[in-house]
């Protein structure tokens, strides 16, 4: 039976793009654009669906003195004045309305007593999302497209959104960019030693028995002219992930080309998809095909998995029935184009009395980035990483409004400030690491973002 009009989202079919720039461009002055984007639609099971809005009702930032529960509470509470709505009987979608934005990973000392020794150089806040009332879903396995309207949405504002969106539909051609460059190439911002002596800290406190495994990053920048949605367009062509996005600030562009979940809630059901072990492609499929057998034998990166997969158990188990968690998937490979990856899968059911605030709450930041035990890792690395980490290790996506949620882990990340781009890499450290093959992936793992942007 199709839901009451007062109560279900309004659908506007519109014209399919594969590409969500076009209609960002369109609705980009209406201020905090987001694209949560499957760039990988093509590559990846989990890259269907692309979402994209702006002109947010509210916004959600830390104020200060507030601690990490306090600021999600104020969340919840706005997240509460949107009311749940319908789907008309033949189209639901993962998103109509709700919450869309970042929790950078410097929010989790909102969460957790951790040490104040790290640079804070970048001022991009540690959460912000908006409230927003309306969206474009795109389905690329349908290849469709839809304006959806929250039924609490002005009509005015509606016609607007589609007199915007049916423009440039019509149009058949993306809009042009401003130009983007690097005005130099990307540099590390701490020279080999200094990485080396890091990591050699992390050995030391592994043997001493403070932890099993510690996530050790470095951030490399470089000054850069133009408009970095261009940028990101690049990107996002050349590398194209599941959990890709683009988000502005009135002083920052937030830029992701993720290929890991975080967290996925629908219907009380929860999902994490930790990635730990990394190999790059070979240059023949030959040399391929042995990078991939190589990291699904590779006894130290399971061990690495299995570590951040037992940690995440026991997240999950915060918030979720007791008894209910499971490893459905355990060191699965999955392949990108500049890297394989060794994945699992984490699930549980959420408990009746917890929500999505509350598994954010419970598991933020995603062990994977962090080591284990998780808090211990995170004071660990805030004395041996120089700068905060801002963006990276975060994450991005959407909460909405009937309480579903994807949120994605914000690796494979830059963020733009003041004409410049940051990019971190890095990866876990265990007893058995070898320091040159840990510097190594970390620039593995951001070669292809960083040559792509030289190459502009």
């Amino acid at each position: 039976m199709t839901a009451p009009a007062h109560t279900a989202y309004r659908l506007t079919s519109l014209p399919y793009q594969t590409s969500p720039l076009p209609a960002l461009q369109a609705v980009r002055d209406l201020g905090y654009p987001v694209v949560l984007d499957s760039a990988s639609h093509t590559y990846s099971r989990f890259g269907r669906y692309t979402l994209l809005s702006a002109g947010p009702d509210h916004l959600i930032e830390p104020r200060v003195g507030e601690s990490g529960y306090q600021v999600l509470a104020r969340l919840r509470r706005a997240l509460s004045d949107l009311p749940a709505a319908d789907w008309p009987e033949e189209t639901q979608l993962p998103f109509g309305a709700g919450a869309l934005g970042h929790i950078s990973y410097d929010f989790g000392r909102l969460l957790e007593d951790l040490p104040s020794l790290a640079n804070n150089d970048l001022q991009v806040p540690t959460l912000r999302f908006g409230i927003y009332a309306w969206s474009l879903v795109t389905d690329h396995k349908q290849q469709q497209s839809w304006l959806v309207c929250h039924p609490s949405l002005a009509r005015q504002r509606e016609a607007a959104l589609l007199l915007r969106l049916q423009a440039l539909s019509d149009s058949g051609s993306d809009p042009a960019c401003a130009d983007f460059r690097l005005t130099a190439p990307f540099r590390p911002e701490q020279d080999r030693a200094r990485y080396q002596a890091s990591f050699q800290r992390v050995q030391d406190y592994i043997h001493a028995g403070d932890c099993y495994q510690i996530n050790l990053a470095q951030r490399f920048s470089a000054p850069c002219s133009g408009d970095p949605l261009t940028a990101w367009a690049a990107l996002r062509r050349a590398c194209p992930t599941p959990f890709a996005a683009y988000l502005e600030g009135p002083a920052d562009a937030l830029l992701s080309l993720s290929p890991e979940r975080f967290l996925k809630l629908v219907d009380g059901e929860v999902e994490t998809r930790p990635i730990k072990g990394t190999r790059g492609r070979g240059k023949t499929a030959e040399d391929d095909q042995a990078l991939a057998d190589d990291l699904l034998s590779s006894e130290k990166d399971r061990a690495e998995n299995l570590m951040i997969v037992d940690l995440l158990r026991n997240d999950l188990g915060r918030s979720c029935q007791s008894g209910s968690v499971r490893v459905p998937e355990l060191f699965k490979l999955e392949t990108y184009p500049n890297v394989h990856h060794l994945v699992s899968s984490v699930t549980g059911t959420l408990a009746t009395d917890k929500d999505a605030l509350d598994l954010i709450a419970g598991a933020f930041p995603g062990g994977s980035i962090t080591g284990a035990p998780k808090v211990r890792a995170m004071q660990i690395i805030e004395e041996l990483e120089p700068v905060r980490r801002s963006l990276y290790c975060g994450s991005i996506g959407y909460i909405g409004c009937e309480g579903q949620m994807d949120l994605n882990i914000a690796i494979r990340s830059l963020v733009h400030q003041q004409d410049r781009l940051y990019v971190w890499g890095g990866g876990g450290i265990v007893a058995d690491s070898r320091a040159e093959a840990e510097y190594q992936e970390s620039l593995t793992k951001v070669r292809v973002l960083m040559d792509t942007l030289h190459n502009l």
